[in-house]
């Protein structure tokens, strides 16, 4: 039970908390009294050893798995009772020792989520975000779609850049046969490729071409001669914007693939619209809501931005520089997430399995992978689906709140 609560700070409290000594020792009884029931001990039936044999041989680690489990219980209980949420472990101040018959007394501190005075979410006002789709974007979609289904044939024509070639060179006195290579692109200098434009199929030439010392190839830092045979010739052959590539992509016509075209353009646009009002929501909460953040938190948020930092690669900085520029989002992040927690536990907002199920869907779709890989992945990242659930409770509450918040129209 809770015996005295001291506040170290907004966000960090101190509780003694007191086991009475008969819980422990009913429990302690439980235990040996189950464990004389399944104990097999030579020389007496089952189930009716001594009980002091039973001490003897199961007494300790009875003991150990009682104060694990009972410790743990009155934890919560002097917590509840404190009306308190912890956001960390709680940290033994004062080691006990252990006596049968005895009550435990200890002292624990825990970070604690700050208690925000007077929190206000009614009548946010946000500003309306246009959307609109201009007929120039749904031509670059298409330019796009025409772009990745492009094919690449044969051609009887002189090498220009951006062409598919296959040749057989010998440098070095050794020789590679049916390399295939884009003229522009790959492992090999610009005065290289110069060499190539203008052949023809089956025309043989020398190009001497100077490879730089930071080109990932083997022949890095040097100034090479290499006797060319041109054996292929292809060019990409980009297919007319018209009803039969509509068709292809599997509609009737380019007006009807035009329409669906403008409609996912539309739909991504009002995805960032809401987000956009969602954060301008969650700017306005945080300024006009002031607490403190638990330090374990912060330094948490900040380790994960590092992390993706590292990952990235890349960045000379070391870690106290990063610390240090990204301290301010972090600390922003903590704050939002405090706050979208405290309005979806207020209005109740819980994710089921149902949006849980939903989520992975999406993100497997997003991706292309099942959703097993995708829980896998989670899983081998994180520990546990823990993280993503809390992506998902967050996603609900800020949807609570743009359904909530005054739109502002523009002029």
């Amino acid at each position: 039970m809770l015996k005295a609560l001291e506040d170290i700070s907004s966000t960090k409290k101190r509780l003694k908390i007191e086991v009475p000594a008969e819980a422990i020792e009913s429990e302690i009884k439980r235990g040996l009294n189950e464990a004389q029931k399944m104990a097999r001990i030579p020389g007496f039936r089952p189930g009716k050893a001594p009980m002091h044999f039973i001490e003897k041989k199961f007494g300790k680690e009875i003991e150990a798995d009682v104060l694990e489990k009972i410790i743990l219980e009155y934890y919560l209980k002097a917590i509840k009772e404190a009306d308190i949420t912890p956001v960390s472990r709680p940290v033994v101040e004062e080691s006990f020792d252990f006596k049968r018959n005895e009550p435990i007394s200890m002292t624990v501190s825990v970070e604690v989520r700050p208690r925000v005075e007077n929190l206000d979410y009614e009548n946010v006002t946000v500003k309306e975000v246009p959307v609109e789709v201009r007929d120039e974007e749904v031509d670059a979609v298409l330019n796009r779609l025409a772009e990745e289904m492009a094919t690449y044939e044969s051609v009887d024509d002189a090498v220009n850049a951006g062409d598919l070639v296959t040749i057989d060179y010998t440098v070095e006195g050794t020789v590679s046969n049916d390399v295939v290579l884009k003229v522009g692109s790959g492992p090999y200098p610009q005065e290289f490729f110069d060499g190539l434009v203008g052949k023809k199929k089956d025309e043989e030439f020398i190009i001497e071409a100077s490879f730089p010392e930071d080109l990932q190839t083997q022949f890095a830092g040097k100034r090479l001669k290499f006797e060319v045979k041109m054996k292929d010739i292809k060019r990409r052959n980009l297919s007319a914007i018209d009803d039969e590539f509509a068709k292809d992509m599997g509609f009737e016509n380019i007006g009807q693939l035009k329409d669906r075209v403008k409609e996912n353009i539309i739909a991504s646009k009002n995805r960032d619209a809401e987000r956009t009002k969602q954060r301008e929501i969650l700017d306005k909460l945080i300024e006009s809501h002031s607490f403190d953040v638990p330090e374990g938190l912060l330094n948490a948020e900040i380790s994960r931005i590092i992390g993706e930092v590292r990952a990235a690669g890349n960045d000379q900085r070391t870690d106290e520089e990063i610390r240090e520029e990204i301290k301010p989002h972090a600390e922003k992040s903590v704050r939002a997430s405090i706050l979208l927690e405290l309005i979806g536990e207020k209005e109740g907002i819980n994710v089921s399995d149902e949006d849980m199920k939903e989520e992975i869907l999406n993100i497997a779709q997003r991706s292309y992978v099942s959703p097993e890989n995708v829980m896998k992945y989670y899983m081998a990242k994180e520990g546990s689906l823990e993280g993503l659930k809390q992506s998902v409770f967050e996603k609900k509450v800020l949807n609570f709140l743009l359904n909530k918040a005054k739109i502002e129209k523009g002029e």
